[in-house]
């Protein structure tokens, strides 16, 4: 791994290398060959190299010599001429006479969709629900610093470094793996091999203190946002506290983490109740099925009240006068909540189009009774859902992802963390 140090020259050596140390510092230190320095080199001189830090020690690569000052260069200025009165400011229009400012950006917008129940309900149950929308902000994403990870890295010496860094990339597995991979290239420039234990020595204690270290980032963001935060990532944090805790002081941490995390399930479970309720209650069936078939609490049941109000309302919506895309839209909300056994229709669409024999046979497993109205068998779903045609890409969509000039909106570089299945 190639890497640039400021280095001071401290001696040479009757074979004509020197040596040298970080500037200012005494590790690390190393030798390089005469042959690499620039002339009248002495010992003394400060100035950068590109090195490459191996398991086994640091090899410079290239220098680049000290920039010397540059002679004093007398500069003519430049004085501009007066501007006479004749010479006025013209102004060149673009054609067709349109100001700039009367472009695109000043159009107006067309109005899209509602967001939430109505732009997925006329669909015909095409896909899995979507969370519902609401007026409430989303849960913010876990974003953890570096400070506890970068003050464990200061303290490890430079030549421990790229080791460091392997531990980073993928635990011991990638330390083992950058040894195989230089062991094999020093063979075969019949350079000795490195220590396979020395190495391993070193990188065991820095996986237990980076693993923490990087726990402790991400605890501490999590207890600073606990509010707002998703609780999938404070769950993670939680989880992940059982391997990272080791201390006192960690296992503090943890305990302020699991409580924060124990009132907010709380918290979330009140206000889900509250919001399947008043969807209830202003007769959006739709909304009030999707929000039911995701409970903050995994396996808390809906009241018995509102869970009969519920399947009232999705029984009435389940009309055999209602339109067809619309029913299957019902369906589909329906098939993932727990009262899609006990919702018996209304009525049933007659002579049904295609399109919405689909739509049941997709859900045919979740709701057998249904399925078996249009004498459809609940196997079929799986084959069903297979077989579901991806969506057509727009225009513009096509256009962006086929220039191969630009970047595919959504491609995201992997994080720099350090993964905990690798440890």
């Amino acid at each position: 791994m190639a890497r640039r140090l400021e280095v001071e020259l401290t001696s040479t050596k009757g074979d004509g290398s020197w040596t040298w140390r970080a500037a200012g510092a005494r590790q690390p230190k190393g030798e390089m060959p005469g042959t690499l320095l620039y002339p009248n080199a002495a010992v003394g001189d400060v100035f950068k190299v590109e090195a490459e830090f191996h398991l086994d020690g640091i090899e410079v690569i290239e220098i680049f010599p000290p920039k010397q000052k540059a002679a004093r260069v007398e500069i003519l200025e430049r004085k501009a001429r007066p501007l006479r009165d004749d010479e006025l400011v013209t102004e060149v229009r673009a054609r067709g006479g349109r100001d700039r400012g009367e472009g695109r950006g000043d159009r107006p917008r067309r109005p899209s969709g509602p967001r939430g129940e109505g732009r997925s309900e006329g669909r015909g149950g095409d896909r899995r629900p979507s969370r519902p929308e609401d007026d409430r902000p989303r849960p913010q994403r876990l974003r953890p610093g570096r400070g506890h990870r970068n003050a464990v890295l200061a303290e490890v010496p430079e030549e421990h470094r790229p080791i460091a860094d392997q531990v980073l990339q993928g635990g011991l597995p990638a330390v083992r793996a950058a040894i195989e991979k230089q062991n094999a290239e020093a063979k075969e420039s019949g350079q000795p091999a490195v220590a396979v234990g020395t190495v391993l020595a070193i990188a065991e204690p820095l996986v237990a203190k980076l693993r923490t270290a990087e726990w402790r980032d991400r605890a501490d963001a999590a207890l600073s946002g606990l509010a707002d935060l998703d609780l999938r990532d404070l769950r993670s944090a939680v989880v992940a506290a059982d391997v990272a805790a080791r201390d006192e002081e960690t296992r503090s941490l943890a305990d302020q983490l699991r409580n924060g995390l124990n009132e907010r399930v709380e918290n979330d479970h009140r206000q889900w109740l509250a919001d399947i309720e008043s969807a209830v209650s202003d007769g959006r069936t739709v909304r009030a099925l999707r929000l039911s078939s995701r409970p903050v609490k995994a396996g808390a049941p809906l009241p018995a009240e509102l869970a009969a109000r519920l399947t009232e309302a999705a029984s009435v919506a389940l009309a055999g006068d209602i339109m067809p895309d619309r029913w299957a839209t019902v369906l589909d909300a329906l098939a993932f909540t727990p009262i899609r056994n006990a919702v018996v229709p209304a009525g049933y669409p007659v002579d049904p189009p295609a399109e919405f024999l689909e739509a049941v046979r997709r859900v045919a497993d979740r709701v057998p009774t249904i399925a078996a109205h249009y004498g459809i068998d609940p196997a079929e779903a799986e084959k069903a859902r297979k077989a579901r045609p991806a969506r057509a890409r727009k225009p513009q969509d096509r256009k962006k992802s086929d220039n191969p000039k630009r970047p595919v909106p959504g491609a995201e570089a992997a994080p720099d963390a350090l993964p905990a299945d690798a440890l």
